[in-house]
């Protein structure tokens, strides 16, 4: 059995029917309200809301949903969590046991829009209800770069609201536009959109240019931006013959694209003639600006074309330039493709190996300048041999690593979003085992304007003051210009009441002939920023904009907002009651946000009621009124069990559902996450679902799905249906043992205010005793749905007395436990509530700490169910400064936090936190010491003394601060230290700074791990918990020279096998002034070991060619460099093994060096050499007294190869005569011409199509021999080898 916590799928707090208004419509894309408009999307959790008419009529209206739109409660997330019980596995699983899982239902993705439009609603710019006289503002504008396709009419948007309703003109290039002497040009009604209609002809690009569109009415002028008009482009390639490109292999090769200049600028691919792509790697890749790198080129990139594609986003077409063809010049002319994958490809096919170098960017540096917030695209592709690695770093600094990404295999470094941060200096390393090469690319970032502070609409009642603030900021910094009514501020008439400050524009005394539209224009070399806002001097009294006496229907402990749009001029303030009477609702569970909307933090049933936002200025007052009415969640509980069926066999899954019997129920099922279809086979009722006959399709999870108009639960069971199997004959057979079944017929008895006796009845064990059981609980107040466990109780009892804690509504289960396992739990006995008592406890984990320097956070952990003891269960929050005589400060706080505010820094404060419920308060709670806020130190470390302990580590000094400066918690003294240079000229070193930590009030400390020889700075600070106080004098010291690093790329290569040859690279970090090189070697044959040797090379020798003294013998060879100090770290290489004794595993190698100096290996070897020698003899005696040849029995005839064959295919051979066949060559002394041996290695190995495995396997075919005697006549050989030799003699 699992329970899914999903309540809240259809709502976890309810229904709204919307009002009927379209001017407080958030979601039909006007500028949110912050503070006189309040807009219905500022709802946050509400039920259903019910338009005034009659409450009682409410089940009748209809209702749109608004209930995802918040993240529940900790009480109510709490109650939604639900254990998924045990899956039972499907036979032949080796999973044993119960699966816990909690799984909660997620939103979809229009909830989180929703959120987040709600929250923008409660913080944008002002809007007046569009009744009342305003000037123009646009809502609707083409984009500034606005590319239009040739094909279709042109449409530029510029749509605006006012009242009176606002006429339209436009400019072109800054001159006016007249829209009546052009007949293809016309303006939508209502509006100030240019169609532009080419039906009856014309050209698009004559109407190229820049536009810009006034809205006016008599209180102002508005502006939308600069409209850069342009049709799209997609020109033709050129027209161009290709030669095919000749490149030798091994070498670099760049096919560029040109692609033709497209408008916006086409999308670049590479495929062959035949529309195959091509496959790109580090080697083959496709650069930035479109062309295509190959960092070296190979014999098997002459098997395709290859053709550059442009794509053209407006038109969807794709032009293919003529394809290149590459022909490659190869020492190897055969393309085996068992060398791609040979570990040392580029040596097998005889390329010679060469160092990185740079195709593109060229050169050792280049400069990029990039704008803030657009992505920065770098990029290195380099040639080499074999394919070099490319690395990418910053200098002084690590590269952004939530920014930055890698692209093409490495050759591009992407950064999105640039930010100031990211200037300065990137480099790209590229490497091969040959060596490296870097590129440096200088990076700086400038900025078109981009708003600090937007000019807002300003509303102000006559009389007030106000002003408008223009703040932007750029790279260059961006000049502003300040405009009314689209026209330059300087040349409108002076307004007394109006003072221009730079960026601000303040209004004095305003008054009714105040209003106009301003427009802010801040612009810079690298673009522009235009906005409007209006002036407008308004005296209105109070007013709602919601229908008045909504109905709000929301679920038990969810949190809901109440909202109440109103407006005015001057601003009002409004104040929330309940049911008509009481004080203004603020604080506790109640917070009143600034737009004058009211949260409940957690809906209670006490809660429910009637609420009255009243809204008040100096012209009057208007109040409306918001009913709230509380629903009981729905909840399953009793329900749907994982069961395992056999096939045929009739199944029922349960799901109980209690619910508010106000709302209306849906109870409906899932299969496998899909809905269930009901067939003929199964019968659904309101609190089950039948299968009959169950097949082995309907094996599966089923979830049972009970939801309301404002909420719902879920419950997940899994049906395993078994097939059929036969009934076993061996009742002698041991009985398999199983987890028990649960228990069941729970009853309670002895029932008392804080205890009640448990009794039920065991389940079947299963062939395995019970060994325990486990009784839990479940409370419906703030944890529903949770089960937690409550004692454990031995296998041979079936009743327990529990002791119980007031003011809890139980519920209580059985579990059973075996060595198997665990049962299912028990059906769930019947509810008991304990009477209330006051607290007896106090919330645990009280802690006083600050947030901010003036302020101090007093936090606890909140107390459970079973320690609350009553209703309404709250804190009683009590501090005071330590050792004062001042009165206890004290507030009544329904969460777990309270923060104290204006405090002075790092104080001590006594806290109590004492609990308090509806029955009263609790045991007098301890005073906690708590502190308020740190401020960050003032003072720094004095009279540093550095004392040089090595050439890596050095010893600190200092004079410890005033504790009266420290203004907190004195953590910790931090060094903060650098490299600045070393001592050794030319050596590139990293400036970052690194830290050193000395925790505690201490005035001394070692820093180590320091680079030899080099000159370093280093400052003291005084750490607090708020963070590091300003930095001591600075301090230099320079660090004496040590022992090198390894060297670099330490290579061995055996060229014959008379020489060795070492090369090796300089320690990367040499730590003072090398003065030389130690390498030792000595040889080694399997175990045995020769002397070791000692060479000693000057510092600017890096290579070494030794004579080996022994073909066999390998070398291991050991090379550190020296300073003065001494030696550094050394590394340690082996030469190769020989090539005659490179076998597949080194044990076979060692082993076959040391047979080969064996005494009985070389006598072995003599007497075969012996036993040859004689076979030889043998057959020049034979041949030399004239011994019998096989010869074809048809002699006379000539062989050919049409000749039959005998049935098994053999030749028929006799010795009856010895003369040679017709048609043989005869020498001049009469002896037959000796011709090539019949076994012939040469023809089978060396000539023509005769082949080797790569194991050195013969594999040739013996039909060369037939072709050489078809081609040559038919001609006898005598036997010359061994193997006739051995026929003769038979």
């Amino acid at each position: 059995m699992r329970r899914l916590a999903a309540r809240g799928a259809a709502g976890d707090a309810g229904e709204v029917a919307a009002p009927a208004t379209d001017s407080t419509d958030c979601a039909q894309g006007r500028s949110p309200r912050p503070r006189r408009l309040i807009d219905l999307c500022a709802i946050w959790d509400p039920g259903a809301f019910l338009p005034a008419a009659s409450w009682e009529s409410a089940p009748g209206i209809t209702r749109r949903r608004l209930n995802e739109a918040e993240t529940l409660s900790s009480v109510r997330e709490a109650q939604l969590e639900r254990l998924e019980a045990a899956r039972p596995r499907r036979p032949g699983s080796r999973e044993r046991g119960p699966v816990l899982r909690m799984a909660r239902q997620q939103p979809p993705p229009w909830v989180h829009a929703a959120v987040l439009l709600c929250l923008l609603c409660l913080s944008g710019a002002i809007e007046i209800p569009m009744d009342l006289s305003q000037p123009p503002t646009i809502t609707k504008q083409s984009v500034k770069d606005h590319i239009v396709d040739p094909r279709d009419n042109i449409l530029i948007e510029c749509e605006a609201k006012g009242n009176p309703a606002p006429s339209f003109h436009w400019t072109r290039n800054s001159r006016y536009f007249n829209i009546a002497k052009d007949p293809r040009v016309s303006m939508r009604r209502r509006s100030g959109t240019l169609v532009i209609d080419f039906r009856s002809g014309g050209r698009p690009e004559e109407y190229e240019g820049e536009y810009q569109c006034f809205a006016r009415n008599k209180y102002g002028t508005a502006l939308s931006n600069r409209i850069r008009l342009q049709v799209s482009k997609s020109p033709l390639w050129p027209k161009e013959n290709l030669d095919p490109v000749v490149v030798q292999e091994g070498a670099p090769l760049t096919l560029q694209c040109n692609p033709p200049p497209g408008l916006p600028s086409p999308v670049i691919f590479w495929m062959s003639s035949s529309m195959e792509p091509i496959t790109q790697d580090k080697r083959v890749s496709q650069g930035h600006n479109g062309d295509l790198y190959f960092s070296n080129v190979m014999l098997q990139d002459m098997q395709t074309d290859y053709s550059c594609n442009a794509r053209f986003h407006f038109t969807h077409t794709i032009q293919q330039k003529n394809a290149f063809t590459l022909k490659v010049l190869t020492n190897n002319p055969y393309n085996d493709s068992s060398l791609r994958n040979h570990p040392d490809m580029y040596s097998a096919r005889g390329v010679a190996e060469r160092t990185p170098s740079f195709m593109y960017p060229q050169g050792t540096a280049s400069s990029q300048m990039v704008l803030r917030g657009m992505d920065l695209l770098l990029e290195c592709i380099a040639s080499g041999v074999p394919t070099p690695d490319i690395a990418w770093y910053k200098k002084g600094g690590d590269l952004p690593s939530d920014k930055a990404k890698f692209e093409n295999f490495n050759k591009a470094l992407r950064i999105t979003n640039v930010s100031e941060e990211d200037s300065g200096e990137y480099f790209c390393l590229a490497s091969n085992k040959m060596g490296s090469t870097r590129h440096t690319i200088s990076v700086r970032v400038k900025a078109a304007p981009y708003w600090l502070d937007e000019p807002k609409n300003l509303i102000l009642a006559p009389g007030e003051d106000g002003r408008l603030v223009c703040r932007a900021n750029g790279n260059p910094k961006p000049t502003v210009q300040w405009m009314i009514n689209g026209e330059p501020l300087q040349s409108a008439p002076p307004n007394p009441n109006r003072e221009v400050a730079g960026d601000t524009i303040i209004f004095r005394d305003t008054q009714i002939s105040s209003r106009a539209v301003y427009q802010c224009n801040t612009s810079n070399e690298h673009g522009y920023l235009l906005a409007n806002a209006f002036v407008s001097v308004l005296d209105v009294p109070p007013r709602m904009l919601s229908p008045r006496n909504q109905l709000i229907r929301v679920i038990l402990y969810n949190r809901t907002r109440l909202d109440c749009p109103f407006f005015g001029s001057p601003i009002p303030t409004l104040r929330w009651f309940k049911n008509g009477q009481g004080s203004n609702l603020d604080g506790g569970n109640y917070h009143v946000y600034e737009n004058g909307s009211l949260e409940i933090k957690m809906i209670r049933k006490e809660d429910q009621g009637i609420y009255t936002c009243v809204a008040t200025n100096i012209l009057g007052k208007a109040e409306n009124q918001v009913r709230l009415e509380v629903k009981d969640p729905t909840r399953i509980f009793r329900m749907p069990e994982d069961q395992v069926a056999k096939r045929g066999t009739t199944v029922q899954l349960e799901c109980r559902v209690k619910h508010d019997p106000s709302l209306k129920l849906t109870v409906s099922w899932l299969k496998d996450d899909e809905p269930l279809y009901i067939g003929n086979r199964m019968k659904r009722e309101d609190d089950s679902l039948t299968i009959f006959g169950v097949a082995e399709r309907d094996q599966g999870s089923y979830t049972c799905v009970a939801s309301t108009e404002l909420d719902q639960d879920l419950a997940k069971a899994y049906l395993t249906v078994l097939a059929d199997q036969a009934t076993p004959t061996n009742h002698l057979a041991a009985l398999p043992k199983g987890r028990p079944d649960r228990p069941r017929d729970l009853e309670l008895t002895d029932l008392a205010e804080r205890s009640v006796r448990l009794t039920w009845i065991p389940g079947d064990d299963n062939n395995s005793p019970i060994t325990d059981y486990v009784v839990q609980f479940e409370e419906d107040q703030f944890q529903p749905g949770v089960w937690h466990d409550h004692s454990k109780f031995p296998g041979s009892v079936n009743s327990a007395v529990l002791q119980l804690s007031p003011y809890v509504n139980y519920q209580f289960r059985v579990i059973a436990i075996n060595e198997v396992g665990s049962s299912h739990p028990s059906l769930p006995s019947e509810r008991y509530r304990t009477s209330g008592a006051p607290p007896e406890s106090n919330p645990a984990d009280v802690k006083g700490e600050g947030t901010r320097k003036n302020n101090m956070e007093i936090t606890w952990t909140p107390m459970n169910a079973t320690s609350a003891f009553g209703p309404n269960l709250r804190y009683i929050v009590k501090w005071r400064r330590r050792e004062t005589r001042e009165s206890w400060n004290n507030v009544t706080v329904w969460g777990s936090r309270y923060v104290v505010g204006q405090t002075p820094v790092y104080v001590p404060y006594e806290i109590r936190v004492q609990a308090e419920n509806d029955f009263g308060k609790g045991p007098e709670p301890d005073t906690v010491i708590g502190y308020s806020g740190e401020d960050y130190p003032r003072a720094a470390p004095t009279d540093v003394k550095i004392r040089v302990l090595n050439s890596t580590a050095i010893s600190l000094q200092w004079n410890r601060v005033y504790p009266d400066t420290v203004q907190g918690q004195l953590r910790e003294y931090r060094a903060y230290y650098w490299r600045e240079s070393s001592l050794l000229k030319n050596l590139w070193v990293s400036q970052k700074r690194q830290q050193a930590s000395f925790p505690g009030d201490r005035p001394r400390g070692v820093v180590s791990r320091l680079f030899p020889y080099s000159n370093y700075k280093l400052e003291m600070v005084v750490v607090n918990g708020r963070g590091d106080g300003p930095r001591s004098e600075t301090k230099e010291f320079t660090t004496p020279e040590g022992v090198p690093s390894a060297p670099r790329r330490f290579r061995v290569r055996q060229p014959n096998l008379e020489t060795i040859n070492l090369e090796w690279d300089h320690p990367e970090h040499p730590n003072g002034i090398l003065i030389g090189y130690t390498l030792k070697y000595l040889a080694f044959n399997g175990t045995k070991l020769g002397k070791q040797i000692v060479e000693n090379f000057s510092p600017n020798q890096t290579k070494f060619t030794m004579q080996r003294a022994d073909p066999v013998s390998r070398y291991r060879f050991t090379l550190s460099a020296r300073t003065q100090v001494g030696s550094g770290e050394a590394v340690t290489e082996e030469s190769p093994a020989p090539p005659n004794e490179a076998t597949p595993t080194a044990a076979y190698t060692n082993n076959q060096a040391d047979i080969a100096t064996q005494g009985w290996f070389i006598g072995l070897m003599c007497a075969i050499a012996l036993l040859v020698l004689i076979l030889l003899i043998v057959c020049f005696i034979k041949r030399s007294r004239g011994g019998k040849y096989p010869v074809r029995e048809k002699k006379d005839v000539p062989l050919g190869p049409e000749d039959p064959k005998e049935e098994d295919g053999s030749f028929d051979y006799s010795d009856e005569d010895n003369k040679p066949l017709q048609g043989s060559q005869t020498s001049l002394d009469g002896t037959i011409k000796q011709q090539e041996s019949d076994d012939s290695l040469v023809d089978y190995g060396e000539g023509g199509e005769g082949q080797f495995n790569e194991d050195g396997s013969f594999i040739g075919q013996y039909t060369v021999k037939k072709d050489k005697e078809e081609t040559e006549g038919n001609e006898s050989s005598e036997a010359t080898s061994p193997v006739n030799a051995i026929y003769s003699l038979a």
